[in-house]
């Protein structure tokens, strides 16, 4: 073994090589998304974006990273090839009602946006492989009034007016 010297980091070379994820070329997607819509049964907003990935070149393995506002998220490879989804949460209050831009980034351009970042450089010009739109109509927080309080209130409307039927009855 130890006449092989560093012959033992030529598999690893070619491990790594082959683990390492390939670069899309024109990437064709086709997007779909869900996000909350009812703030009474849940805790935050989610938003989740699954797409469809198909590149020119046939890469199948690309490491993609998100970005939603300035804040990156990693993309998970679904079990079926070319799927992939992103999923992130913030609470009701601050998920406004309105169209969030996510950006898709590969292993190349997102190490420039974290460059750019690290280095407080303007990262507005840095191109994503590609962009989902998000419509998000805001969570529905409930009745104005709720069910309890208005059935309250029509017991006791009902009881005043057979209280005063009574009333008028008797005099």
């Amino acid at each position: 073994m130890a006449a092989l010297g560093p012959l033992w980091f030529v598999p690893a070379l070619l491990l790594l090589n082959a683990v390492r994820a390939e670069t899309c070329t024109e990437p064709v997607i086709s997007p779909s998304y869900y996000t909350t819509s009812d703030a009474v049964i849940s805790s935050e907003s989610v938003f989740v974006v699954e797409i469809s990935l198909t590149c020119k070149n046939g890469a199948q393995n690309v490491a993609l990273y998100a970005d939603v506002n300035g804040k990156q998220f990693p993309v998970t490879r679904g079990q079926d090839v070319g799927r992939y989804q992103v999923s992130w949460s913030m609470e009701h209050k601050l998920a406004r009602s309105g169209t969030y831009e996510v950006k898709f980034f590969d292993e190349e351009s997102y190490s420039i946006l974290r460059k750019a970042q690290r280095n407080n450089e303007d990262v507005s010009d840095i191109k994503p492989l590609f962009t989902v739109n998000v419509d998000h109509r805001g969570a529905w927080n409930g009745p104005w009034v709720s069910t309890e309080v208005l059935a309250a209130l029509i017991g006791l409307l009902v009881y005043y007016m057979a209280f005063s039927a009574k009333s008028n009855i008797q005099a």
